[in-house]
């Protein structure tokens, strides 16, 4: 039974949730969910952009045939060819055998390298700024490569004002009926998992993510429709969230909130951690997190990192190197290219204390970190003479800029 909505009168919106994944791609927990998203527009031709998982494909297809009614699919504009949003290919050209592909050069690579099936005379090749009529609706495409796959692209639908942005602009969670940010209390809801999907999804091709915001700058936008999460329709909503991503995207700190990363092994570090905590509170530090980097899972931690200005690393000592779920999430923000961050660090270690140092190492090798000269090195257990050491540090953290 078919279950799409309108966005306008001749624009569909087609995609579903998928609520029982566990993992997107395999790495990153998704307890709310996730959407596809795909879009159509009726017109003298008719247009579909991107498809869905084939965990959705029944509900996909169904609301494919009934936005289409008694007309033929001419062409599917592929902006990412992920198979969360192309895995549906080879049937809709088997339902659809007249439709013509529309994508880039490296689009119809990665479709030979997924599929089997012949894409001899079914495909239209694009560049940046070509444009595609389908009646009343004129569509540009724009190369947006490495956000987060090089054969990215968006499309820009005239007529309406419609950025259709692959995998930009998009967010973790399901949608619930409503698929329009507007609907939603998106300021509270969406900020969160909005930014975790950018930090773990994106997050280390800012300068190519600039350079697409640098290009949606150029186009008056009304709607931003991307490939997972609602869909932007708003002023406000669309200036927010661009914002978001003007700071993600610059490696730029939301706040100047402290967060508190500890690795732990009996006790002694979590401790120690609690103290810097409860002494940055009292130097008027306000939103301070913490999190046990042995329960979370990496992706929240590196999203947090993405949002604070202000990071601690207080690590155990482990076979004299850094705990090791700790050197994961240094070694994960630096996969992800994460820069221009004030960082503290604190060791602990019962017949070594080498934590600081090796943290230090993997730190200075990222761009533009601010690492703090005051330390704290403790032995098994932080002891009261060492309090002022504590305080020394938090006062550090609070007075940097």
């Amino acid at each position: 039974m078919y279950q799409q909505r309108n966005i306008l009168d001749n624009v569909f919106y087609l995609g579903s949730s998928d609520r029982r994944l566990n993992l997107f791609e395999n790495a990153f927990p998704v307890p709310n969910g996730v959407s596809y998203n795909s879009y159509l527009v009726v017109d003298e031709k008719t247009v579909l952009l991107d498809m869905v998982d084939k965990s959705v494909s029944k509900a996909f297809f169904e609301n494919l045939e009934h936005a289409l009614g008694d007309k033929k699919l001419d062409y599917v504009v592929i902006n990412h060819m992920e198979p969360d949003h192309t895995a549906t290919l080879e049937e809709l050209v088997y339902r659809y055998p007249e439709v013509t592909i529309v994508g880039n050069t490296k689009t119809f690579t990665f479709i030979k390298q997924f599929f089997t099936f012949d894409i001899t005379n079914k495909t239209l090749e694009v560049k940046e700024g070509a444009t595609l009529s389908s009646g009343q609706h004129t569509f540009s495409f724009y190369m947006a490569p490495m956000v987060h796959w090089p054969e990215v692209m968006v499309t820009y639908e005239h007529e309406h004002k419609m950025l259709f942005s692959a995998d930009a602009f998009g967010t973790f969670g399901a949608l619930s009926g409503n698929i329009f940010a507007d609907e939603y209390d998106y300021k509270t809801e969406w900020p969160a998992e909005a930014r975790r999907y950018y930090s773990n999804i994106v997050g280390k091709y800012g300068p190519q993510t600039l350079a697409l915001l640098k290009k949606a700058a150029n186009l008056d936008i009304d709607y931003i429709c991307p490939l997972h999460g609602p869909i932007w329709r708003e002023k406000e909503g669309i200036s927010w969230i661009i914002d978001k991503y003007s700071h993600w995207a610059g490696y730029i700190p939301e706040s100047d909130d402290v967060v508190i990363f500890y690795g732990s092994i009996y006790g002694g570090t979590e401790d120690a951690s609690n103290h810097l905590a409860a002494e940055l509170a009292k130097r008027g530090a306000k939103n301070i997190k913490m999190y046990d980097v042995s329960t979370i899972d990496p992706s929240y931690m590196l999203a947090e990192a993405f949002r604070a200005k202000k990071l601690v690393f207080a690590a155990s000592t482990y076979n004299l190197d850094i705990f090791p779920k700790m050197e994961i999430l240094i070694d994960d923000l630096i996969a992800h290219g994460l820069q221009n961050r004030i960082v503290a660090l604190m060791e602990n270690g019962t017949w070594a204390t080498t934590a600081n140092k090796k943290m230090k190492e993997l730190i200075s090798g990222m761009k533009n970190m601010t690492i703090l000269e005051e330390t704290v090195s403790i032995k098994s257990s932080l002891k009261a003479e060492q309090m002022p050491e504590i305080e020394k540090l938090a006062q550090a953290i609070v007075d940097a800029n």
